[in-house]
């Protein structure tokens, strides 16, 4: 079976990078220990090689599709695929013991997903948005609520999704209107109409249970007035059997990519019999939601990443076994064809894609931990992980989606005409990886977010963390004399980072919000691309302490040479992009917000 993730890079990650050893000194994860978490990931590693990379193909060729009749028809793997998953804990292992799961930290749940996504991410989707709806009900619902669903969920019987996109609203959250009316005490009927559901409504399983933002009758406008229900296809009568709840499928979204998984169009009480439960208090559904939509842009991000790092496998190996032409140097045309990987145009984008993917992938796993940092400490601790985690999450989920989609098309782009070809997997992931940049809030959502919201956020203290973290490893990296180089370049798009912010904090301090935010995208992509070379630097750091030590293997001394060559690489191709960016956020001509359409003709 051909290669889709890299086993010794996760594990030089989670054990040297991001050492998981830190976690276990918290009681949330003292239960644990290195050698109990590496066997849950080679354990869903041999999950994803037996039940999920060898339908990746098939489930493209084979796509979901509705019958007409309110039913939409999956690949026939994919309930086993679902029962197998749940049983051995991938949909609930990092839940609360009290709620039937294992308290595994994200770290570790979220590796195994990303093995699972590396070998078919449309697989990997039906388990995610299971874990993130039982999630969101572990954590504001009732008791009632809790017991009727999660357990369903967890078992794989019931599939958990969200539905907050409306036709006539799209991404503006403030302008949904399905309604609920009150009935009696949590109970509500529920009208409207909800599209781009993922998960939403498929044979696999047998009920759905779907978290739905509604706004209250006589709820105020704009946000402030959107509620969570919990709004299940067949909800639960007083003798505790199932009995249709009017949530019809009305269609399934045919895609691009990600054909295995089912995105839908669903009506709530066309007959006026549709019921939903309310989650917590009233008009706070957007806070109560934003606990899932975060760990969903992580989610994504770490799918990005991972799917990039399933490209980059497939393009190394073809280049390792793909003979033709001869290096540059070479006239004598009787000499046999040299192996593509001996050109210097096919090893920049390997190394492109490997410092993507990889950076990314790197990236993912810092979040996850920081995730877990926040549920186990405590105190003014916690709120520094916290405002940590808020300001990197636009940034993975930008960077790994918008970059592992050029990483993607230099897999194809690598191995030439035949790249374009459903014979070889990397033009699936480029069709697969270009949605992750619309999922959870496109680009440019991801962008007003960091820079409207998570840059000011508390007088900046979450950026003058971040920046303090990466100035930390600067100095690190400084006092190792391989790395020299690599920390002072850094250091030096650490400091435009610092003339830009001068610059925008202009426009805002003046009330020019549409100029401050205009170039959002922008300013997202410069600090992306620093933020990666951070992971990078950070990963250099253990390579080079790692390669002082005389005593390891040739195995080992390649490893981590290529992570220290990848470092160069990244800092001599990519980081100077830095500049660029910069250059345009310092030009003050206003060239987007222009009022005369006409220009456009």
């Amino acid at each position: 079976m051909a290669r889709y993730t890299n086993m010794d890079f996760l594990k030089f990650l989670l054990f040297e990078v991001h050492p998981i050893k830190d976690l276990f000194q918290y009681e949330r994860f003292a239960h644990l220990d290195e050698e109990q978490t590496w066997m849950m990931i080679e354990s869903a590693k041999l999950l994803a090689d037996q039940e999920m990379a060898p339908y990746f193909k098939d489930m493209d060729e084979n796509p979901v599709k509705y019958d007409g009749n309110g039913n939409v028809l999956t690949h026939p793997c994919l309930k086993r695929i679902i029962t197998e998953s749940a049983s051995q804990g991938w949909i609930g292992a990092s839940a609360n013991f009290e709620h039937g799961g294992m308290q595994l930290p994200e770290m570790i749940f979220s590796t195994a997903h990303h093995i699972f996504q590396a070998a078919n991410n449309g697989v990997e989707g039906y388990l995610g948005l299971s874990a993130g709806a039982a999630g969101l009900i572990t954590s504001f619902g009732n008791i009632e609520q809790i017991g009727t669903y999660v357990p369903k969920i967890f078992s794989g019987e019931w599939q958990g999704t969200m539905a907050l996109t409306e036709p006539q609203a799209g991404s503006s959250l403030s302008d949904i209107t399905t309604s609920a009316k009150p009935l009696e005490g949590d109970l509500y009927s529920i009208k409207g109409q909800k599209i781009f559901i993922s998960g939403g409504q498929h044979e696999a399983c047998s009920n759905f249970v779907h978290l739905t933002l509604a706004r209250i009758e006589g709820a105020p406008l704009g946000v402030k007035g959107i509620s969570l229900f919990i709004i299940p296809k067949f909800r639960v009568n007083k003798n505790g059997d199932l009995e249709y709840n009017d949530v019809y499928c009305a269609g399934d979204f045919q895609k691009m990519g990600q054909k295995g998984y089912a995105t839908t169009h669903l009506s709530f009480g066309d007959n006026n019999d549709c019921r939903g439960y309310l989650v917590g208090e009233p008009h706070k559904g957007l806070t109560y939601m934003f606990q899932m939509m975060n760990g969903a842009r992580i989610s994504v991000g770490m799918c990005a990443a991972s799917v990039a790092m399933a490209a980059y496998q497939a393009s190394l190996q073809y280049c390792l076994e793909r003979p033709q032409g001869r290096i540059a140097g070479e006239k004598d045309p009787s000499k046999e064809p040299t192996l593509i990987i001996n050109h210097a145009d096919v090893q920049r984008m390997l190394f492109t894609q490997k410092a993507i993917a990889e950076g990314a992938l790197s990236l993912g796993i810092e979040c996850n931990k920081l995730y877990d940092l926040t549920h186990a400490s405590s105190g003014d601790e916690k709120h520094q992980y916290w405002l940590l985690m808020e300001i990197l999450t636009p940034i993975v989920k930008t960077y790994s989606s918008e970059h592992g989609s050029r990483s993607a098309a230099l897999a194809i782009q690598t191995l030439g005409g035949y790249g374009f070809t459903t014979d070889f997997p990397v033009q699936q992931h480029y069709r697969d990886l270009k949605i992750m940049s619309l999922y959870e809030g496109t680009t440019g959502i991801q962008a007003i977010d960091l820079l409207g919201r998570k840059v000011t956020m508390e007088k900046g203290n979450a950026l003058h963390i971040l920046a303090k973290t990466i100035q930390s490893t600067i100095q690190e990296a400084s006092e190792i004399e391989s790395l020299k180089i690599a920390a002072d370049q850094l250091a030096i798009e650490m400091k435009r980072i610092e003339q830009v912010l001068a610059k925008l904090y202009s426009y805002a301090s003046a009330g020019q919000t549409e100029k401050y935010l205009s170039d959002a995208t922008i300013f997202l992509e410069m600090m992306s691309f620093i933020v990666i070379g951070w992971q990078w630097l950070k990963m250099g750091i253990l390579a080079a302490k790692k390669l002082a030590n005389t005593s390891i293997s040739q195995k080992e001394i390649d490893f981590y040479q290529g992570k220290l060559q990848t470092l160069a690489f990244y800092c001599k191709y990519e980081l100077p992009h830095v500049e660029a960016f910069a250059t345009t956020l310092l030009n003050e001509e206003d060239l987007t917000n222009m009022k005369n359409y006409a220009i456009f003709d």
